[in-house]
């Protein structure tokens, strides 16, 4: 213990002291939880059993009754759409974004900041003013639409289903824009000036100057920036909480919603797990992408 103490003090396993406090509190408040929620998905758990960890172990059974209930497959495809359709939204209205504030132009920075309020406001809120926004009857989107004439009568955006996966992602992108700008207008300014200076000298213009320097210079950032978009795009659930509601008919519920409603509203804490347990699959894979995409950092 003496030794153990002295290492402490002279520095030599005090980093090591730094190290595995935070990781110790990751593996109690993270780490048991996971396991605990893997391990559900392989019992048979309902309101009696809630209580008792040792349960019936059933194996496959309850992926096998998920991908067997007829309503897996629209939930599964909503989910993709829903994620495909928002880190596309987000990542091309960002980097738009983020060329447009890298001018520098009077005011920019300032303007910026103001971006920057979708992205701190907390996701409940965010739905309840979209939900104002996405009104049918005195919606400001609908307003909008009308007078440019691209509709002619209101869209319940809401209430319709063709319509209301489609104002969850509209929700989502405004939500999402304001930190894909941040993190590509950083890997913006990361890019030597005179990289553009020489091109422009060649004769290079503004389009060969962006495909051949701006965009491979970024491509550890746009893959860091996609992937990261996925693990947050994934774990999105306030604004179906706020907006529709998964409803009407499954038609704007995606798995994170889905597995919230099964375990909470249903009681199936089985299925509800086992939907967690496939999204932590994909978050993983996201993981490893953004850890790829990051490792040629060079940090001083």
């Amino acid at each position: 213990m003496k030794r153990l103490l002295s290492s402490i003090t002279d520095g030599k396993g005090f980093d090591i002291l730094l190290v595995a406090f935070p990781l110790g509190y990751l593996f109690l408040m993270s780490g048991l939880p996971l396991l605990y929620n893997v391990l559900m998905s392989f019992q048979e758990v309902d309101m009696f059993s809630r209580g008792s960890f040792w349960r019936p172990f059933v194996g496959l059974k309850n992926y096998r009754d998920l991908f067997a209930m007829p309503e897996t497959l629209p939930i599964l495809y909503n989910t993709g759409i829903f994620v495909v359709a928002s880190i596309a939204g987000q990542f091309l209205l960002g980097f738009g974004l983020a060329l447009f504030f890298w001018t520098n132009f009077p005011g920019a920075t300032w303007l910026r900041g103001l971006f920057l309020v979708s992205w701190v406001m907390p996701g409940l809120v965010v739905g309840a003013i979209w939900n104002w926004i996405l009104s049918g009857d005195f919606g400001v989107l609908n307003f909008l639409l009308r007078e440019t004439g691209i509709i002619d009568g209101n869209i319940f955006w809401r209430s319709d289903p063709d319509f209301s996966l489609w104002a969850v992602i509209i929700a989502n992108i405004w939500l999402g824009m304001a930190f894909n700008m941040i993190l590509l207008s950083v890997g913006l300014s990361a890019i030597p000036k005179d990289l553009y200076e020489a091109a422009e000298l060649d004769g290079a213009n503004a389009f060969q100057r962006f495909w051949t320097i701006t965009l491979p210079m970024m491509r550890s950032t746009i893959g860091a920036i996609i992937s990261l978009g996925l693990i947050f795009t994934l774990q999105q659930f306030d604004l179906f909480a706020a907006i529709t509601s998964g409803g009407p008919n499954n038609s704007s519920n995606v798995t994170q919603y889905w597995a919230w409603d099964l375990s909470f509203r249903q009681y199936d804490f089985a299925k509800g797990a086992t939907i967690s347990v496939i999204m932590i699959i994909f978050v993983m894979f996201a993981s490893v992408v953004y850890v790829r995409s990051t490792r040629h950092e060079v940090r001083g």
